[in-house]
């Protein structure tokens, strides 16, 4: 069972659980992203069962009429065991989704996993015509060029500041530069693109660049956030912009919730507080 302290964080253990914060959140005019909790499996029946796992998700999520699609990980869906085991996990995934009338986002992982994800998104975006999205990372040097290449394809593109600790050979450092790197390509991609932008961050900073581009611009966008992170501005924003949270649920929760309260001070404190009270 979830501790009370970790449910700031995470929706719950089941699909139900999820499917009902999905709900709450779309009272408030927040749409929901529904992430199963799992990552780095090396093993072919892991892969496959978060594959199926899934596949019932969105059918749930399609028969609800709620405002809610779901974000998948590479290599929760096999890419460490074999990419043909993930770009076939992918596709029933997608297919089902799609099936459904639910939108489908691939995260992006270590900065090894790039290239593979880029082309499993590509593929599918092209099929399906729309449909899916994929996440790029502002501190890797390459993004740029992917945004490029990624412009004038239909589905979605979520740009997030980067995390996972990549060389400096192929990412930068300082977070004054990742900061410039992600209003750069931000600026780009309301240039460039025609719809499908994610701003993934709670930077007020990026938050008003990006309204000011839209204004700008007229390019639509959408903002979205974590569960747990600023959520009164997550409701108060979706008067003026489209808003979707991103909904971590499933068992394996104890690592995502740590990560979540080492990040910041504030979910540290949130959580000291939370067990001290318990």
């Amino acid at each position: 069972m979830l501790p009370p302290v970790a449910s700031r964080f995470i929706a719950g253990e089941s699909d139900a659980e999820v499917l009902e914060h999905a709900r709450q959140l779309n009272q408030g005019q927040v749409g929901a992203i529904c992430n199963k909790l799992g990552e780095h499996y090396h093993t072919r029946e892991q892969a496959t069962a978060d594959a199926e796992a899934y596949e019932r998700l969105v059918a749930d999520i399609g028969d609800s009429g709620l405002r809610a699609c779901v974000s998948v990980k590479p290599s929760q869906l096999g890419l460490f065991v074999d990419e043909g085991v993930f770009r076939a996990n992918l596709a029933r995934v997608v297919t089902a989704a799609e099936a459904a009338g639910v939108f489908v986002w691939i995260d992006m992982e270590d900065h090894t996993t790039t290239d593979a994800t880029l082309d499993a998104f590509e593929h599918h975006a092209v099929e399906q015509g729309g449909g899916v999205g994929v996440c790029l990372q502002a501190n890797l040097r390459r993004t740029p060029e992917d945004l490029e290449r990624l412009a004038a394809l239909p589905g979605k593109v979520r740009l997030v500041k980067g995390a996972y600790d990549p060389p400096a050979d192929v990412a930068y450092q300082d977070g004054n530069a990742v900061n410039e790197a992600y209003e750069d390509c931000l600026r780009y991609m309301f240039e460039a693109f025609e719809d499908g932008i994610a701003v993934g961050s709670h930077d007020p900073r990026m938050l008003t660049l990006a309204a000011d581009l839209h204004t700008r611009h007229g390019t639509p966008y959408e903002v979205q956030m974590l569960m747990g992170v600023r959520t009164d501005d997550q409701f108060e924003l979706a008067d003026t912009v489209d808003v979707w949270q991103y909904v971590p649920y499933g068992s394996r929760w104890p690592s995502y919730f740590w990560r979540r309260v080492l990040e910041r001070k504030e979910n540290a404190l949130f959580a000291l507080r939370a067990i001290a009270g318990s």
